[in-house]
């Protein structure tokens, strides 16, 4: 079965491909700025169903899987998307050196064939480094924290002041492959039946 993935992440396409699928590339061009939630792990969710739900209606796939997804960094109950800028980022980093935040990534998948979807969100704690301010300058510095949800990355410059994750860490990456397991199986298509030949 043919997976889309509805999203420019980079990082997202590689896991899945590492994991043995070959995702096509639809970017949805959904303004995530558009939506509000009353909790994160909604807002997270809402924001991967619009994804995948604006590929599933446009693209000209009569079946396949349509795999949406939206991470944030939830500290002091607050969801924290992409910083944007550098001043931004920088007041980030100084929220959260030395302290933990839950990277939440709401992900939907859309059986286009069968116009059935569903969703779900997955959590992990990620504990973050008491960097110094040259640090936290120094790495700003890089681009890397500015287009990421939480303001970091840690396969990047990033993980080096990461310094522990509690739970799944392919979510931390944005996309989670247990959680991805589960839905498709809810769907009726065993994880297994998505790998390339």
């Amino acid at each position: 079965m043919k997976v889309i993935l509805a999203s420019a992440s980079p990082i997202r396409r590689k896991i899945l491909q590492q994991a043995g699928i070959t995702p096509e590339v639809v970017v949805s061009g959904v303004d995530e700025s558009a939506f509000t939630a009353e909790s994160p792990a909604e807002l997270a969710v809402m924001l991967a169903t619009a994804k995948a739900q604006a590929v599933a209606t446009t693209t000209q796939v009569p079946d396949g899987l349509v795999i949406g997804c939206d991470s944030l960094l939830v500290l002091d109950g607050q969801a924290l998307g992409k910083p944007g800028t550098a001043e931004a980022a920088v007041a980030r980093w100084n929220q959260m050196r030395g302290r933990s935040g839950v990277l939440v990534t709401g992900h939907c998948v859309v059986d286009v064939a069968a116009q059935r979807q569903v969703s779900a969100a997955a959590h992990t704690t990620v504990h973050f480094a008491d960097v110094s301010d040259e640090e936290i300058d120094a790495y700003v510095a890089t681009g890397e924290p500015l287009h990421v949800a939480g303001a970091f990355t840690i396969e990047g410059y990033g993980g080096a002041f990461v310094t522990a994750i509690e739970g799944d860490h392919s979510n931390v990456l944005g996309i989670s492959l247990p959680l991805l397991r589960t839905l498709t199986a809810q769907l009726g298509v065993p994880w297994t039946s998505l790998w390339r030949d």
